[in-house]
């Protein structure tokens, strides 16, 4: 007996979900979630534990996501499935690492990469902008007193 209503799996419901929201990916990278304010975050969980390491909050997607890969590789080795594992091959493999280790290195290496791509999109939006931000303004130093505009004085 039909009653032309079928249930969906989730991830149909989050395939029609991209769909409508015109194909656009909520999770770019393995390891990461977007927080409802534009942040990007990262987690891991421990192995054979329910806990999880909190590795920070960043402002793009990847910062996040290398600091992820970086935690997943203290936890799991060289054969860890990593989101750019270009980046981690060069690291030396620590094994028994605490939490806090693993967290401290990973926070590092997200604030760095974080800090670039800041940096990169400064640039970038500041070079589309044109000759109108080729002129740097600087920021006054509110602990002197104002020059005198005119030599009169």
């Amino acid at each position: 007996m039909e009653t032309g209503f079928r249930s969906s799996t989730r991830t149909e419901k989050k395939q029609r979900k991209q769909k409508q929201q015109g194909g656009q990916l909520d999770k770019p990278y393995r390891g990461i979630r977007m927080r409802k304010w534009g942040k990007w975050v990262a987690e891991v969980r421990e192995p054979n534990k329910r806990s999880r390491i909190w590795l920070g909050s960043y402002s793009s997607p990847v910062a996040a996501a290398r600091a992820y890969d970086t935690a997943v590789f203290y936890l799991r080795g060289p054969t860890a499935s990593l989101n750019f594992p270009e980046y981690v091959a060069g690291e030396a493999e620590v094994r028994d690492a605490s939490a806090a280790l693993i967290r401290k290195r990973a926070t590092e290496v997200g604030a760095r990469v974080d800090a670039i791509e800041t940096a990169l999109h400064r640039a970038s939006t500041s070079s589309e902008s044109g000759s109108s931000s080729s002129r740097v303004l600087e920021k006054p130093d509110l602990n002197e007193y104002p020059e005198p505009e005119n030599g009169d004085e």
